[in-house]
Order: C-alpha cells, then sequence, then structure tokens
C-alpha cells in the first residue's frame, strides 16, 4: 500500500480550547488562593502589620528613697572652710614643706620665707633691749645715791646744819634722778615691745596652717616672690590652698518655686557623679537667706551625716530631698521595672522584652513593690529595655515601634 495511503489512516488528536481555559483558571485561582493566605499568615505573624507603637522602660538600679523623693537637685561639693593661705610680709619663698593632698595641723609651719633682714632686726632690737635694761640700772643706782643724800640733807637742815640752799639741791638732784628712772623704764619697755615687734614680723616669715586642713593646690614654689597683694605678674599671692575635710558639705541651687519642699534638717540623699551606685545620706544644713535673681533660685547647703575619704572637694552631685527618713532596708539598691510592665501569662509573671524592633516574652520572678515599680528577683538584666503599654496588644514576636511623644 502506497504510504500516502497509510498516513490517511492515522488518528489525529484534536484540541479542546474550552477544557484548556478552565484549567487555567483553576491553576490561577489556586495561586492567588495560597498568596491570600500567606499574606494573612504573615500578617498575623507582624511580618506585614503595621508596627505597634509602645512606651518603653529599661530594667534599673532603683534605690527606695527614689520612691519618697520631693525634689532633686544639682550642685558641688564645697568646703564650708577653706582658705588660700598667704603672708603678711613680702619675701621670697625658700621652703615649701607641703604638696597637693597632705595634712597638716593647725599652726604647722607649711612654707618659708627668706628671713635674713627681719632676723637681723630682731637682734638689733635685742641689743636695745640690753642697752635700755643697763641704763636703766644706772639711774636706778643714781636714784639710790639721790635718794640717800637727799635723807641726811634734809635732816641737817632742820637742826640747821647746812645751809637751806644745799638741800634744795639734794632734794632737786633726788627729784631727777627719779624722773630719769622713770624714762629710763618707759624706754625699757619700748625697746622690749620692739623687740618683740620684730619677733612678730620674724614668725611672719614662717607661713602656718590656720586649721586643720588637707592641702587642696599649691600655687607657689621655692625661688617665687610672695607679697599679699600680688601686686606684680610674677608674684605670687596664696602659697597653698587649704580645706577642712571635716566641713565637706554639698551646695545646690533650688528654682525659687521649688523652695517650700525644702527645709532645714530635711532628710536627704547625696549622689555624686563620681560613684553613682552609692547614696550618702545628708540632711539640709543651711538654707541661705538671699535669692540669685539671674538664676531665680537659692543656694542650700546639704550637710554629710557621715563623710567619707572618697568625698572631695568640688566633686559634681546630686541632692534628693526626701518626704521621710530612709528606714534601714530602704538604703540598699534593688532591680526594678515600672509595675505595669510585669503581666501575668500562662500562670507565670513576665515582661516583653523589646529586641530588634520585636517583642519576646521573657520570665521575671517578682519582690516587692515600691512606689510605681516592682522588684525582680530574676529576670532580664539592668539596662535591658522591655515594653509598658499598651499591655493588651503585647504577643510574641510583635513588630513595635517607639511611642512618639
Amino acid at each position: 500500500m502506497p504510504e500516502t495511503d497509510l498516513q490517511t489512516l492515522r488518528i489525529r488528536k484534536t484540541a479542546r480550547p474550552g477544557r484548556t481555559r478552565r484549567m487555567r483558571r483553576t491553576l490561577i485561582g489556586l495561586a492567588a488562593a495560597a498568596a491570600l493566605l500567606a499574606l494573612a499568615a504573615l500578617y498575623r505573624g507582624g511580618w506585614l502589620a503595621p508596627a505597634l507603637e509602645v512606651r518603653t522602660a529599661t530594667v534599673q538600679k532603683l534605690f527606695p528613697a527614689q520612691t519618697f523623693t520631693l525634689l532633686n537637685a544639682s550642685g558641688y561639693v564645697v568646703a564650708d572652710r577653706k582658705s588660700a593661705v598667704a603672708s603678711k610680709l613680702t619675701g621670697r619663698l625658700v621652703a615649701l614643706n607641703v604638696e597637693e593632698g597632705s595634712r597638716v595641723t593647725a599652726g604647722e609651719v607649711i612654707a618659708q620665707l627668706e628671713s635674713r633682714d627681719v632676723l637681723a632686726g630682731r637682734d638689733r632690737a635685742a641689743r636695745q633691749v640690753d642697752v635700755a635694761r643697763h641704763n636703766l640700772e644706772q639711774a636706778r643706782a643714781e636714784l639710790v645715791n639721790a635718794g640717800q643724800d637727799y635723807e641726811r640733807k634734809r635732816s641737817l637742815v632742820d637742826r640747821g646744819t647746812i645751809a637751806r640752799s644745799v638741800f634744795d639741791a639734794a632734794e632737786a638732784r633726788y627729784r631727777a634722778a627719779r624722773a630719769i628712772v622713770e624714762a629710763l623704764t618707759a624706754a625699757r619697755d619700748a625697746a622690749q615691745a620692739a623687740l618683740q615687734e620684730a619677733t612678730v614680723q620674724l614668725d611672719y616669715t614662717n607661713i602656718r596652717a590656720p586649721f586643720d586642713a588637707v592641702v587642696l593646690t599649691k600655687n607657689a614654689d621655692v625661688g617665687d616672690i610672695v607679697t599679699p597683694l600680688a601686686a606684680t605678674a610674677d608674684a605670687k599671692a596664696a602659697v597653698v590652698t587649704v580645706a577642712d575635710m571635716n566641713s565637706l558639705m554639698v551646695q545646690v541651687d533650688v528654682s525659687e518655686s521649688n523652695i517650700t519642699q525644702v527645709r532645714l534638717g530635711q532628710p536627704c540623699e547625696i549622689r555624686l557623679d563620681a560613684y553613682p551606685d552609692t547614696r550618702f545620706p545628708g540632711r539640709v544644713h543651711m538654707i541661705l537667706p538671699t535669692a540669685d535673681r539671674t538664676k531665680a533660685s537659692i543656694t542650700v547647703k546639704v550637710a554629710f551625716r557621715e563623710l567619707s575619704p572618697a568625698v572631695l572637694p568640688e566633686m559634681s552631685a546630686k541632692v534628693a530631698f526626701l518626704a521621710r527618713e530612709a528606714a534601714a532596708d530602704e538604703l540598699a539598691a534593688f532591680t526594678a521595672v515600672p509595675s505595669a510592665a510585669v503581666l501575668t501569662a500562662d500562670g507565670r509573671e513576665c515582661v516583653f522584652v523589646v529586641a530588634d524592633d520585636r517583642l519576646s516574652a521573657a520570665g521575671v520572678a517578682v519582690g516587692r513593690r515600691i512606689g510605681g515599680f516592682t522588684e525582680l528577683l530574676q529576670g532580664p538584666p539592668v539596662g535591658t529595655r522591655v515594653a509598658v503599654a499598651p499591655v493588651e496588644r503585647f504577643r510574641e514576636g510583635l513588630r513595635v515601634a517607639p511611642a512618639r511623644p
């Protein structure tokens, strides 16, 4: 049979257009449904939902007194007794016996000025005292002799043995001798006063500590010219600056509008920037009776109840004025979060930690509640950011953003 005849016997497959279109529509519908399901799952999981704005706080170290603090103020540690020690004389510094940090007692010699000229003046005054004393002794001897002659001639003139003129001369000599003794006594006293003055001037070359103190700064050195007024550019006035470390206080400025919350003897807590984890108990020592109109504030001095060697003048400090005295169990710091951040889920207490803009639940063990804070016995470390509100919408993995102010 010819090949062309065999080809005519093959069965040809013909396309069915209606069936193909129905299959295509079915596949597209299934793909769309799968996409919608995926989108719904992503939305429910928070991947496509808009970020929830939440208010956050941090896990922090909290002192109980912070919950009953009325007012906070900033200032500096100052010494209530502080002195710039200088000399009453002008001279060259030849000795400096202290340095920064040295402890001195009242009257201790801190430094010495060149004293050869003052010492020579003291020696001259001492010799003048000797001269005055010898002159007085000579005058007293003359007075004794004149007195004896006067008594003899008075008895003789009474008996008429000598002329009246001889007695008058003896009496005049006696009176003159007595006047000379009195004058030389005054001269001796003046010489002794001059000696005392020269001695005091010599002592002025020794610069002494005015009270028990610690040397804060050294403003001059051996070889410098020291003068009370520092009239020249190269002259130094204060040799050292000292402070009584037992008189340290914190001086803060309190706004006039808040001064009614401050009273004498009020309990306070002092925090130094150098030791942020330590609280020093204090009390209001003085409210200065004047205001600074440029700052609209009043200066308040707060005394330490117990001074620590770690406290130094000019340290930055913050003072919390308390509503009441802190109890013995309210002195130590504890880890805490705002009470609103602690939730109960599945029978356990937890907080929602904010990390990488997502919420994750972290179990906690809580302790006491003080003010608006709850103590964490176990939980996230200090500095961890936790969500506070709105708690009713919190869930694991939720995308969040900081609430706008």
